[in-house]
This record gives structure tokens, C-alpha cells and sequence, in this order.
């Protein structure tokens, strides 16, 4: 007589708690892992999966992704979350709003985001779940029904939204936004979406730990003034020209408006995203010390722990920008020092022919972000083991802390009671990235012709493999996570 549905043997478990990775057996039985342990009988399963000595990380729960920006939300959900599987990730958590892109739509949440499920539905490869953000009045009084009825537990400010598109200066900004003519997406607007995010924690008080709002630190009058200069004065140009119109005291000035907005309106779950800079985490850290009653969280893209202004192509255009080297070496000190919380991709695909205007060569008329979910982990472990990065932070930066920030209670960790979520990697496989080999349908990727010596050959889903030897197998089994889940 069986006991498990599936066994996986021959691997090596990275668990965060753990400080090396164990020999040990993972027993699955109706998709949670329910024993993990050296030694346990074949026979007692009904399929035996053979690790072939790889590790078995925590599925990556990537908590910055973007679907529906630049494609039909349902045609990303079905091909991004494949380029998911390629890179370990098993929950996405994507950001969503109102207005231009996306689904190019104004309106209360209680209309859009039914269409939203609606449109991804049976179509994702890797669980998901969705930020997000309350452009106007009216969806901050819409956070508790968010909350409740929809199992949408995280929020999201755009601080650039302030003078700012989604590409460049924006002098319409209702109708980018399409919130009512009379309204503002400004500071005060900012205020009053933690307000209201701090009452539905209050409102929900065994949720309060997992509602949280996350922030999109830049300052919309700083990048004005100079994105004027770098084109006027015309000196600069593809991503050195970029990360000059959009300067790094930009982050660091909007992380110390947005930490102070916080202690005003006593939201202690503030999430600092996309950090890309020294100064952009060195005002995070500073608020902290100012603020230590917030419980502040900083992210990493792997793109801007990967790739600089001088190493990546133009298709690295994103927001915040892509740094130069000396920028990237800062975040990798504050990795290192256990400073970052959780590292993400801040996946968007773009198509090529969407990606970049004309002439093709100009980065301010080309479109913000790009696809990475599947160099997440491979780029994370093959860089991270270069400096000395344990494999246990890494599963704590790339699972088990985004997990418990964002009330996926049953995802980031391979213990028992835990949904079978894991990726095996081969640690010893050295590859050149091209993005022909990539299963998102985005032509290109500013990592091209990068190196990385760590590769996900397969990755499990609640214990059913949609990940074989690098090949996505299966039909989408990936489920909603209304949170807590």
C-alpha cells in the first residue's frame, strides 16, 4: 500500500533555516510535501523521481511581476508564467492598476478585477496572485471589500505618477490614469491610500501582518527637470543617458517622503521596491533607523543585480533605470549584509516591436521593462555563489520571506505542511543566455550572451512537475491564491 503520491530522492534540500543544503527525501502527497527526510522507503511511493544530486530550492514566490502591460492579460498569463517555470518560480505576484495599460480601463475594482480573474483564469502555468494599486478615491474605500471578498491583501503606490507616465513626462494626468478631472494622484493621495490601507488593517486584525503597501520610489519633479537636462544638453546616450535623467537622490528623496508619510499615518507594513542604487537603499536604511516602529522591506530586480549601463542593451530600459557598475557592486553589499529582504524580477514582457520606437537607437522613446522570471533564480545562485552568497539566503530571499510578507502561508519552504512547491538546479551547468531559449514571447533580453553556471531543470507545482529537463510539460494547473492562502 502507497503513502505518497510521489517521492523525490537523490537532492540536495535548501531550506532557509538550514545553513547547508541536506541529503534528504521529499514525500508528496495531494500536492503538499509531507515528509522530508533521509531514507524513506521507495515502495512506500507511487512514483519515485530521481533527483540526480541537484538541489531542491523552495519554488520562488516572485513577488514583483507585471502581466497584461504590453500584451492581452490573458495571452501573458499563459506565456509569461511558462518563462516562470524556466526559472523556478512557482508564485507570481503581479502588480495591476487602472487606467492606460493593462486592461485601458478606469472604474471601481468591484468591475475590473472580476475581469481581471476572468481573463487568467485557467491560463497560468505557476500559481499567481495580484497586486494592487488604488489610483483614486474612490478604490481606497474599496480596500476593505479588496481585502475581504477577494483575498487581495497588498497594495501599491507610484510615486512618479505624480508629473510622470509610464515612459516619460506626462502632461495629462487624468487621462493617463483615467481617474475623475478633479482628483489628484499626488502626496496627499499617497496619504490617504495608507490611511486607508492601515484601516483595513485595523478592520482585519489576524491579517494585519500580511496587508501591506508597497512603493514605487521615484520623484516625478527631480526626473522632470532631469530628463530636460540630459536631452538638452545631448551628450548622453542609450541607458548612461537614462539613468541620468532619472538620478539616484530621485529614489533616495521619494524613500525618505514615503517613510515619513508612513510614521504619519501609522502604517508600519511599508514595502520599498525596485531599489536600485546606493543611495536609494541608504535612505531605506536611514528611514529605518529614524522609523524603527515601521517594519520597512527593500527588494532587488535580479536585473539590477545582473546587468549595468555599460553590460546590458538598450532592451534594459525600465524603471527605476538600470545603474552603472558602481551601483550594482552597492547592491550586492547590502545582499550580502543581509540588508535586502526578498530579490524579485519585475517581469513585463515587451515585444520587440512594442519595445522600441524610432529611431530605434533612442532610449527615451523606447518603452520601460522587460521579461526575466526565467534568470531569476539561475542568475540569483550562478552570481550569488561567485560572492559567497549561502544557498540558505538565497531560498530566504527569493521564497520564504516574499511568502510570509504577502500571506502565501502554505508557499516558501520545503517542509512539511507546505504546498510541494520546488525546482530542482543544477549547480555545475554553465550556460550562455540567449533569449531564442526562453519560453516568454519577448524577441529579446538585455542579458543576451550573458554567462551563468546554475540551471532549473525541473520545477513542481503542488507536487505535479510542469518543469521536465527544462521543457514546460502539462496543461496550466496554476491556481489563484486569494491571500491568506
Amino acid at each position: 500500500m502507497t503513502s505518497f503520491d510521489t517521492l523525490v530522492t537523490n537532492v540536495r534540500v535548501v531550506r532557509h533555516e538550514w545553513t547547508q543544503p541536506r541529503q534528504v527525501d521529499i514525500a508528496i502527497r495531494d500536492g503538499r510535501v509531507v515528509r522530508v527526510a533521509a531514507g524513506i522507503d521507495p515502495a512506500l511511493a507511487r512514483t519515485v523521481v530521481d533527483g540526480g544530486g541537484r538541489l531542491a530550492f523552495p519554488g520562488v514566490v516572485d513577488a514583483h511581476q507585471h502581466w497584461g502591460i504590453y500584451n492581452p492579460l490573458d495571452q501573458d498569463a499563459a506565456s509569461e508564467s511558462r518563462a516562470c517555470a524556466q526559472g523556478g518560480v512557482t508564485s507570481a505576484i503581479t502588480y495591476m492598476r487602472t487606467g492606460q495599460y493593462y486592461l485601458n480601463r478606469g472604474g471601481a475594482y468591484a468591475d475590473f478585477f472580476p475581469e481581471v480573474l476572468a481573463a487568467t483564469a485557467e491560463r497560468s502555468h505557476v500559481d499567481y496572485a495580484f497586486h494592487l494599486a488604488p489610483m483614486s478615491k474612490q478604490h481606497i474605500g474599496e480596500i476593505p471589500d479588496l481585502v475581504e471578498r477577494h483575498g487581495v491583501t497588498s497594495f501599491k503606490v507610484f510615486m512618479f505618477y505624480g508629473s510622470h507616465g509610464l515612459h516619460g513626462r506626462s502632461s495629462d494626468q487624468s487621462s493617463f490614469l483615467m481617474i475623475p478631472e478633479n482628483e489628484r494622484y499626488d502626496y496627499a493621495h499617497f496619504e490617504f491610500v495608507m490611511r486607508g490601507v492601515q484601516a483595513a488593517r485595523e478592520r482585519f486584525p489576524e491579517l494585519a501582518d500580511e496587508i501591506s503597501l508597497s512603493l514605487h520610489c521615484e520623484t516625478a519633479e527631480i526626473m522632470n527637470a532631469y530628463t530636460r537636462m540630459v536631452e538638452e544638453e545631448g551628450t548622453l546616450s542609450g541607458l548612461a543617458a537614462y539613468h541620468a535623467s532619472r538620478p539616484p537622490h530621485s529614489e533616495g528623496l521619494a524613500v525618505s517622503i514615503a517613510s515619513y508619510l508612513a510614521h504619519e499615518t501609522g502604517l508600519p507594513t511599508i514595502n520599498l521596491l525596485h531599489l536600485t542604487s546606493r543611495k536609494a537603499v541608504d535612505a531605506a536604511l536611514r528611514m529605518s533607523q529614524a522609523f524603527p516602529h515601521i517594519d520597512f522591506r527593500r527588494e532587488v530586480t535580479v536585473g539590477h543585480l545582473l546587468a549595468d549601463i555599460d553590460t546590458a542593451n538598450l532592451g534594459a530600459k525600465v524603471n527605476p533605470p538600470i545603474r552603472p557598475r558602481e551601483d550594482v557592486e552597492a547592491l550586492w553589499e547590502y545582499v550580502l549584509d543581509g540588508k535586502i529582504d526578498w530579490v524579485v524580477s519585475d517581469h513585463a514582457c515587451c515585444r520587440d516591436e512594442v519595445k522600441f520606437g524610432e529611431p530605434r537607437d533612442d532610449v527615451f522613446v523606447a518603452k520601460s521593462g522587460f521579461g526575466g522570471a526565467e534568470y531569476l533564480l539561475p542568475g540569483l545562485v550562478s552570481e550569488g555563489r561567485r560572492r559567497g552568497l549561502p544557498y540558505h539566503r538565497i531560498a530566504e530571499m527569493t521564497a520564504w520571506n516574499p511568502a510570509r510578507r504577502f500571506g502565501l502561508r502554505t508557499k516558501g519552504d520545503i517542509a512539511e505542511g507546505f504546498d510541494a512547491d520546488f525546482c530542482l538546479v543544477d549547480d555545475d551547468h554553465t550556460w550562455t543566455v540567449r533569449a531564442a531559449d526562453s519560453e516568454s514571447v519577448q524577441e529579446y533580453t538585455p542579458f543576451e550572451g550573458f554567462e551563468l553556471n546554475a540551471r532549473v531543470t525541473d520545477t513542481f507545482l503542488r507536487g505535479e512537475r510542469i518543469l521536465e529537463a527544462g521543457a514546460v510539460v502539462g496543461t496550466p494547473r496554476g491556481r489563484y491564491l486569494a491571500r491568506p492562502a
